[in-house]
This record gives C-alpha cells, sequence and structure tokens, in this order.
C-alpha cells in the first residue's frame, strides 16, 4: 500500500466501537455530573434565585452561582462581553445561571427543576431584522471599497436592488458538548475536553479560575464531528465543569444532551444582505453594492471575523471592478451565534451567486453565460480588497466539468422536459467556487510540534491540531512518514495536549493540515539532517545526499536501516527529540483601508446539480451532482473526496432541509432530530460524481497540496439555484422566484405558488 493510500487511522476503532470519546473515559470513583440550570427567558432582569430545596436534595454536591466565581466572570473569546454565569440579568434562553454537581445525572437533572427563579420580563429582539430595527451593532461596522459605486451604478444600462436571507444552520455534530475534569496534585486540574481549540479553552478557563495557565492541562484525543461549533462554544462547558472540579475537589464531567446542546449553543449566522447591482446588457457587472447583515446574537463571539470573511468572498469568482461592501454584526436575543465550515463566505457567496442568476434571467440568458462573462482573468485578477491572484485554474476546470457533466446537453434536455411537463420541473445549476485560505487574523496562521523517535526507530508525533473526523492525523502520519522515509506503522499521533505544544491555533480556517504539517515536517527535517551527521560520521562521507525511504537510509555506496542508525545516534548523545514551528508567510491586511493579502492562496471548484420538484407538494428530488475540486496535489485523495462529499452534505441540508424556528418569545422549536431535519440517505444526489482537479499545484504549500474542509460545503448552492430554476419554469423563466435559504419543501410551495399569480411584476430592473 502507497503512503497515500492510507486509510483514515482510527478507521477500525470507529468500526469496532472502541474509538475512545471524552465521555467514553472512565469516571474516577468519586466523580460527580454536572449540568447547567439555564435561562427559560430571551431577555430578562433576574428577580431572585432560590437554590435552598434544590440544595437539600440528597446526592447534590454543590450549586454554584455567579458569586463562587474566583477570577473573572468573563469568557468571551475575543473581548469580555459574556457572562460565565448570568448576574443580574439573562439575555437569551439557555444562558446558564446557575452550575449543578451531583452523584448522578438523574439526581443533577431533579436539583434543576427544584430552583426557583423569579424573573422580570424585559423586550426582546429575536431575529436579524428587528435588531436592524432596533440599530444596536455587537461591534463597529467594516467596509471594503474598490471604484466610485455611484458614478458606476448611474452609469450602468440596467440596475436593480433588493436583499438576500439565508437563515442560521445548528451544528449537529454526532457527539455533543462534553469535558472531564480531574484535580490533580495542588491547583492543577487535567482537563479532557470536546474542543477545537485546547490553548484557548485553557487561557479562558484559567481567567475564570483565577489560575495561571500551566495549571491546566488540556488533552484531546479526538472530537466526534465539530465543524466549527467547538472552536469557541466548547470553552463554555470547560468552564463551567472546571470551576466544580476546583470547587468540589472531585471530578466532574458534563455531558449535554443532544436538546440541551442546541438551546444553549449559537449556530451559524443568518444573514440579511441588502444590494444594488449595475450590469451592461451583456450581463456584465459594473458595480455591487451590498450590506451583509449577519445576526450576531447575545454577545460577539467570532462574529467580526465571520463576517470579515464573507466580506472578503463577497465577489466569489468574479471581478467586480467597482465594488462596496459593508459588514455588520447585530445583537439579538438568542445564544451568541459562531463559527461554522465555510465562516461566513457561503452567506457571501449565495448573495453574489444569486444576483448572477437574477441578471440570467432579466438578460433571457444562461447563467452559465453570464459567469464566464465575469470571471476573474488574467487581465482583471486583483480582489476587492487588493489580493492577486496568481494563479487561477478556473478555466481549465470549467472545461472539464462542461464535458463531464454534459452540462450544455442536459440544460437543452431539460428545457423540453419542462415544456412537456405540467407538474413536474426540472432545474440545472452551475456554479463555481473560489476560496481563500488562511485565518484572516493574520497571527492565527502559526504551529508548533514536538516529534521524538525512539531508539528503535518508532516515531511518535505530537502536534497543536485537532483529530475531529477529517483524516488530519492521518495526513500529519503520512507527512512525517514521507519526510522521515519510514513506514506509517512506525509513527503514531499523540493525543493533542497543551503541555506539549502551548499557544495553538484553533484546527478551524481549513488550515489544519497546511499549518500542523508543515510544523511536523520542519521538525522531522531537523531529526533527518541530525540522523544524516551520525551517518556520515560512521560511513565517512561528508558531502553525499543521503536517500530516507521505505525504512532505509542509503548513500551511493552504503545503507542502514532507519532503526539501527537511530540506535547508533542515541549511543552517541544525540538528541532524537525535536520542536518544529510553521508560521504563513507574507500574510497582512489593513482593516482602515480594507487591502492586503489576507490568504495564503485560493482554492477553487465548481458543482452542477440537476433536480426536479413536484409543483403540487414543493418536494425536490436531486437527481444528479458533479462536482470537481482543486486540492492541488492531494496527499491523500481518500479523505480529500470524503470531505468533499461530507461538506456538500451538510451545505445541502443548509440550503434545502434545515431549518431553525423560533416562537415569538425566542424558544428555539426546531430542537432535536424529529423537528431539525438534517440530510439523510435520501436526500444526496441518486448520482453522485466528485472528481479532484489536476490543473494546479501549490508550491509553497505542505506537499503541494491545498486545504479542503470548507470550501466544498458552498457547492451546495448549486442545489439551491437548481431548485429556484426549476420553480422559474413553473411561469416559463419570465418571473423571479421569490426563495430563501433554505429551499424547504414550503418554501418551494409558497415560492411556486406566488410565481402563478398572474398579479406578479417581472424583474425589478431599470433601463
Amino acid at each position: 500500500m502507497k503512503e497515500t493510500d492510507l486509510p483514515h487511522s482510527s478507521i477500525l476503532h470507529h468500526i469496532t466501537g472502541k474509538s475512545v470519546y471524552v465521555n467514553d473515559i472512565p469516571m474516577p470513583d468519586n466523580g460527580l455530573y454536572a449540568l447547567p440550570f439555564i435561562s427559560e427567558k430571551a431577555h430578562a432582569n433576574i428577580v431572585s434565585v432560590n437554590c435552598y430545596q434544590a440544595r437539600k436534595l440528597k446526592g447534590v454536591v454543590a450549586i454554584l452561582s455567579f458569586q463562587d466565581i474566583p477570577g473573572e466572570n468573563q469568557m468571551g473569546p475575543v473581548i469580555n462581553d459574556e457572562f460565565c454565569l448570568a448576574e443580574n440579568k439573562v439575555e437569551f434562553i439557555g444562558q446558564a445561571i446557575a452550575l449543578i454537581a451531583a452523584e448522578t445525572k438523574e439526581i443533577a437533572l431533579q436539583a434543576a427543576k427544584l430552583i426557583e427563579i423569579e424573573y422580570e420580563e424585559l423586550p426582546a429582539i429575536i431575529n436579524v431584522r428587528q435588531a436592524m430595527n432596533n440599530g444596536e451593532l455587537l461591534s463597529d461596522a467594516r467596509k471594503i471599497e474598490r471604484g466610485n459605486i455611484e458614478k458606476s451604478l448611474q452609469e450602468s444600462v440596467h440596475t436593480f436592488e433588493g436583499e438576500f436571507y439565508s437563515n442560521g444552520q445548528e451544528h449537529w455534530y454526532l457527539e455533543t458538548q462534553s469535558t472531564l475534569c480531574i484535580p490533580q496534585e495542588g491547583k492543577e486540574i487535567k482537563i479532557y475536553c470536546s474542543t477545537q481549540h485546547p490553548s484557548e479553552t485553557q487561557a479562558i478557563v484559567a481567567q475564570v479560575l483565577g489560575l495561571p495557565r500551566h495549571l491546566l492541562e488540556v488533552e484531546v484525543k479526538r472530537l466526534g464531528g465539530a465543524f466549527g461549533g467547538k472552536e469557541t462554544q466548547a470553552n463554555h462547558i470547560a468552564v463551567w465543569t472546571a470551576l466544580l472540579a476546583q470547587y468540589t475537589g472531585q471530578a466532574v464531567k458534563m455531558h449535554l444532551s443532544r436538546e440541551m446542546d442546541q438551546l444553549i449553543t449559537g449556530k451559524r449566522h443568518a444573514f440579511l444582505s441588502e444590494y444594488k447591482v449595475g450590469f451592461d446588457s451583456k450581463g456584465k457587472i459594473n458595480a455591487l453594492d451590498v450590506i451583509l447583515n449577519a445576526e450576531g446574537g447575545a454577545a460577539l463571539d467570532l462574529s467580526m471575523a465571520i463576517v470579515a470573511r464573507a466580506m472578503f468572498h463577497i465577489d466569489n469568482a468574479y471581478y467586480i471592478p467597482h465594488l462596496k461592501v459593508l459588514g455588520k454584526a447585530w445583537k439579538t436575543h438568542q445564544p451568541p451565534n459562531t463559527a461554522f465550515r465555510g465562516f461566513g463566505a457561503p452567506q457571501a457567496v449565495a448573495v453574489i451567486e444569486n444576483i448572477i442568476d437574477k441578471i440570467a434571467r432579466f438578460l433571457k440568458k444562461d447563467a452559465l453565460e453570464i459567469r464566464q462573462r465575469n470571471f476573474y482573468s488574467l487581465e482583471n485578477n486583483t480582489t476587492h480588497y487588493g489580493q492577486k491572484i496568481e494563479q487561477n485554474p478556473m478555466s481549465n476546470m470549467l472545461d472539464d466539468i462542461l464535458e463531464s457533466s454534459k452540462y450544455i446537453q442536459r440544460k437543452k434536455e431539460i428545457g423540453a422536459f419542462n415544456k412537456d411537463s405540467h407538474w413536474i420541473k426540472k432545474g440545472i445549476a452551475l456554479v463555481p467556487v473560489k476560496f481563500g485560505i488562511s485565518f484572516t487574523l493574520a497571527f492565527l496562521n502559526q504551529a508548533g510540534a514536538l516529534v521524538n523517535i525512539y531508539q528503535d526507530g518508532s516515531v511518535i508525533v505530537n502536534h497543536g491540531g485537532i483529530e475531529m473526523g477529517q483524516g488530519l492525523h492521518t495526513k500529519i502520519k503520512q507527512i512525517a512518514a514521507l519526510t522521515l522515509g519510514v513506514k506509517a506503522e512506525c509513527i503514531i499521533i499523540s493525543p493533542t495536549n497543551t503541555s506539549k505544544i502551548p499557544n495553538t491555533s484553533a484546527t478551524a480556517a481549513s488550515s489544519g493540515t497546511d499549518l500542523n504539517g508543515k510544523a511536523v515536517e520542519n521538525a522531522c527535517l531537523i531529526l533527518k539532517d541530525r540522523l544524516a551527521k551520525v551517518f556520515k560520521e560512521k560511513y565517512g562521507k561528508e558531502n553525499e545526499n543521503l536517500i530516507f525511504e521505505n525504512g532505509m537510509v542509503s548513500s551511493d555506496e552504503y545503507n542502514i536501516s532507519f532503526k539501527k542508525l537511530c540506535s547508533l545516534a542515541y549511543t552517541q548523545q544525540i538528541s532524537l527529540s525535536s520542536t518544529g514551528y510553521y508560521r504563513t508567510p507574507n500574510l497582512y491586511f489593513d482593516k482602515k483601508k480594507g487591502q492586503g493579502k489576507p490568504f495564503h492562496y485560493f482554492t477553487y471548484g465548481f458543482a452542477v446539480s440537476e433536480v426536479e420538484i413536484d409543483i403540487f407538494t414543493g418536494k425536490h428530488k436531486l437527481l444528479r451532482t458533479d462536482i470537481l475540486h482543486d486540492v492541488g496535489e492531494s496527499i491523500n485523495a481518500t479523505l480529500d473526496i470524503g470531505q468533499i462529499e461530507g461538506a456538500f452534505v451538510q451545505g445541502l441540508g443548509w440550503v434545502t432541509t434545515e431549518e431553525l424556528k423560533y416562537d415569538t418569545g425566542g424558544r428555539l422549536l426546531t430542537i432535536s432530530p424529529d423537528t431539525y431535519k438534517i440530510p439523510c440517505i435520501d436526500d444526496i444526489p441518486l448520482d453522485f460524481r466528485v472528481e479532484l482537479s489536476h490543473h494546479s499545484s501549490q508550491e509553497n504549500n505542505i506537499k503541494k497540496s491545498k486545504a479542503v474542509g470548507e470550501p466544498p460545503f458552498i457547492h451546495a448552492l448549486s442545489v439551491w439555484l437548481a431548485i429556484k430554476e426549476a420553480i422559474s419554469a413553473v411561469a416559463h423563466h419570465k418571473k423571479e422566484p421569490e426563495l430563501s435559504i433554505p429551499a424547504t419543501q414550503e418554501a418551494i410551495l409558497l415560492s411556486i405558488e406566488k410565481i402563478k399569480k398572474p398579479a406578479r411584476t417581472d424583474l425589478s430592473a431599470s433601463p
């Protein structure tokens, strides 16, 4: 088996049920089970809290309030605007007011029911439109602008304006939020946490407990999914559990139920975007003026970073000479919204792709023609924020996807089908993706590693990345094996631990392999150089290039096994342990000017999806999806294809079936699997084809590869646009359908009914 064909390193553990997650770690004999007591009101003053009866309950060991916090009552990841435990007011349903530790989960639940609380209810802002009317931002608005918007709009042959709404999305990771804290000697605490960001978890727990970070050791073996939902939100569970462990001196575990998890955690940001666009009679966009309004929730969390990435991706794959984008995060009385796969880019790309679709329908042209006319090119290759697109394989990739998907032929066939079919309509759409890779906050683009080689030639690799099902550890193992020239079975990846790799960045922004892979490679190269010196001293070959391959180290005349060379190095008192480090070069961005180079590189892709809809019921069927995606020179093609498929299906849920619904009091109604519909096997394409592009190689990245985690999520917009095209066919493509995200069965049916009404006006474009 080639190293590049390695299966997922945990696959055998997964299929045999032996994989260890936080909730699988055995509880110490005196371990306690924890539960947060949460607000039932979206916005209210706390008049009184009475825990007397709850504390009397047998088996209850501790009930803590904000008054019991020894450090700061703050756990905001960016600014201190989020209480660990509510003090005098609550600002969303699910906000923690008290913490319960008991001998069993059942006792903790019973205790929560015995706590008496009195509220003075206040007006609640539930959604982004209400927030915009209320006028309270979580942070100052940001702007990026190029060209002269007003003049260009005035000079455009055609203009129209509108708004576009995309709802939020629940992460629905299989493993809910979990932490186990075990007190050690003195004030030390060992924290096993399902977090994407161990160093931040360590920092926030230290802040709340009033301890220096070195007393807190955070360890992560693996996560059962995260998708951004455990980048900051895992900190809450860790802090609450650690507080109880510190207070009681006993081990404490908190593992949220599915309903509790969905109720109290933040989601993907809903966006209500306003736009004005100017274009000519051929569909070339001259000017675009956009305001991206994000629903932030009750605290900032990562909202402004998410808004910033949305602003960077409002162009998607298109050169727009005059472009202004304003980004705002609005305060609502909902749980603080947070990172989610794509990190704001899907919401922005949806806006520009809907505009392209609308222009095409107005001009009575195929949307593909409009897209081609606006693509970045060799001449027009600078983004609105000033970064040049140095390598652009989109032209070649488009030729490939058009040929493999037979888009043009199928488009004609669908047109003929729709003419003869009254009750079933079909639609097809082709959508491109251009996605920037790097944390947009430049200093986060760094990683460390620790590689230890033992005398028998076996290797243990420590790095700061988190394995959450995506295969990061498998890729890191391959990188180490290829660099050292040993078999992959000689290498093991240790659990991620803050005592081994400090000050790590989150495993996020699709950069887990890029950053940690480079750091591991750096450590391996240092060790390889030490071993090479031992070889040359033994054989007297100072200037020969050595080959490390298949467990052997060879020159033109001599060779020795890697194992024997390691043993020899030890006897010669040569260190077989090394740290490694990597920082992404040449990244910068001036927020005031809105200009710079925030991304190390771009990755690209195309998707073609075909759907059919039943105009009586609004039900849709996804007939076929073709995806061509750019991953550079793939480190592991099997894992990359799996990530593309998984991201697409998750995106499919966002654009079709997953709907967050709240009552007028702000309570989430779609709070469990029976009311919140994630995609299942019946929702995936009947014909699903995924291919990796071979038109680019990222020379300045690890093994010439490109990141793959987030960008394929956006391919799902091809399904949403295909549904919209099918609805449009009901009115012979003469009217613009009203359709937001998600296109649920109900939304499709309502859109069909509206488009069938004769009183409805045509597209609102001005000559």
